[in-house]
């Protein structure tokens, strides 16, 4: 008997240090095609972000290239290495966790082993002695079935559900924005338009507009009732390029501080002093957080909740992991804003569905609502600053800004059969006019 449990835990030490073999001294497990380079490319994958590639050379240096400089079946294996990637990122069992299950396992084969050397004995020899083993092994595998409290294996500890009066309060503090759940999601409905001035100090501009955006019924937004703390937070330095992480108090979509370039929006003066632009739908969204909205939610409140489940609350001094958030002592997790980049939710600690449509860097959260594009995607306009805006009307309003010293200006509006029509002022007193049906 002794002699099996030595045969099975050699056996198992043996698979464990075969598993963990670094590999560190093994040379680069790829040749690689590179437009720019003569020869072959010896080298490891390491990632693929933004346009670029970096790959580990035999030397152990990293070295990155345009992904278009790759061949055909190169980028091919790139594309499917990003996407490996991104679904253990997506969903991962810790390593922790299938080491524990795979000594659950063996705890179970020797259980049953023990019975059934048992039962032999007890068959052959007649002997009550052997009843031990079969006790003993009887023992083991209910230890082994037990160990982890049930056949599944929980990725992180549980969070409370969100407090749902303080949700709705937090929306509430804002008449035109609207709350419903169904029991998994709350969600929250806005024309996607603030009640503060817009695009005002903008000096990088891609010529967009706000206008509004019906972001209600089936396509508003959706926040997770009952948060789960994610085993495999996804950084928003290398992710969610696209689309919301978060929700305002006011019904405005919060995007990543980064554009989807991975660039500083904030930084390179695309951002109004409200933190916010116009995306190619001319819809009118944050990229800051919107630590301005305190005043109007209270004190202690959040100004947001991601779109994980996590409510996003304004500066504070106590200390912050590494996704800029907290535990409290009831077990419940909370975001918080700092002064300069990455400005909040630095990593997504929540569990989160990523759209499968979309590719790291620019992956983005589904559910999400659906801007409603109406006219065609502008070109940024070099040297433009954006001096004046106005809402002049019930669906009107008035944007100025200046180019080589020169002022010009943008009129438009919609009525109620969706017509919406663009006027274009110049220096000179000239006009054109745009109109579009939604």
């Amino acid at each position: 008997m002794i002699r099996i449990f030595l045969t099975i835990l050699v056996s198992v030490f043996y698979l464990q240090l075969s598993a963990h073999k670094t590999g560190h001294d093994d040379p680069p497990s790829r040749q690689w095609s590179v437009l720019s380079v003569t020869g072959p490319v010896s080298a490891d994958f390491i990632r693929y972000e933004g346009d670029r590639v970096w790959l580990a050379d035999e030397n152990h240096a990293v070295v990155s290239y345009p992904f278009s400089e790759f061949s055909e079946t190169d980028q091919n294996f790139i594309t499917s290495k990003r996407e490996e990637i991104l679904s253990l990122n997506s969903a991962k069992m810790p390593e922790f966790e299938s080491t524990i299950l795979a000594w659950r396992t063996l705890g179970q084969v020797i259980g049953a082993l023990l019975l059934a050397f048992s039962l032999v004995q007890l068959v052959k020899r007649k002997t009550k002695i052997y009843l031990m083993h079969g006790a003993l092994g009887l023992v083991v595998i209910t230890i082994a079935s037990c160990s982890t409290g049930s056949g599944t294996t929980e990725h992180a500890p549980k969070v409370p559900a969100n407090d749902q009066e303080l949700m709705r309060s937090v929306f509430g503090a804002f008449p035109e924005v609207r709350t419903s759940t169904d029991g998994t999601y709350l969600y929250v409905s806005s024309d996607g338009l603030p009640d503060h001035q817009m695009m005002v100090g903008i000096t990088n501009w891609q010529q967009q507009v706000p206008i509004d955006h019906y972001y209600t019924e089936d396509n508003s937004w959706a926040i997770p009732l009952q948060p789960r703390l994610s085993a495999s937070p996804l950084s928003t330095k290398t992710n969610l390029l696209k689309g919301a992480i978060a929700i305002a108090a006011n019904g405005i979509p919060i995007f990543n501080p980064l554009n989807n370039r991975g660039e500083d929006a904030n930084a390179i003066g695309e951002l109004d002093k409200y933190g916010g632009h116009c995306g190619r739908a001319d819809d009118y969204h944050y990229h800051l957080p919107p630590t301005h909205l305190q005043g109007s939610v209270g004190k202690g409140k959040p100004i947001a909740y991601a779109v994980d489940g996590f409510p996003v609350y304004g500066e504070t001094e106590d200390e912050l992991d590494e996704y800029l958030g907290k535990f409290n002592a009831d077990s419940s997790y909370q975001y918080h804003t700092i002064a300069e980049y990455p400005y909040f939710i630095a990593g997504m600690r929540g569990e989160v569905k990523l759209d499968p449509n979309s590719r790291a860097p620019e992956t983005q959260v589904i559910p999400q609502a659906r801007t409603q594009e109406l006219r065609p995607a502008l070109r940024p306009l070099r040297g433009a600053v954006i001096t004046g805006f106005e809402k002049t009307g019930d669906k009107s309003y008035s944007l100025v800004y200046t180019l080589d010293g020169e002022q010009h200006a943008i009129k438009y509006g919609w009525d109620e059969k969706g017509l919406y029509t663009y006027k274009f002022i110049h220096p000179n007193g000239s006009t054109e006019t745009e109109t579009y049906q939604r």
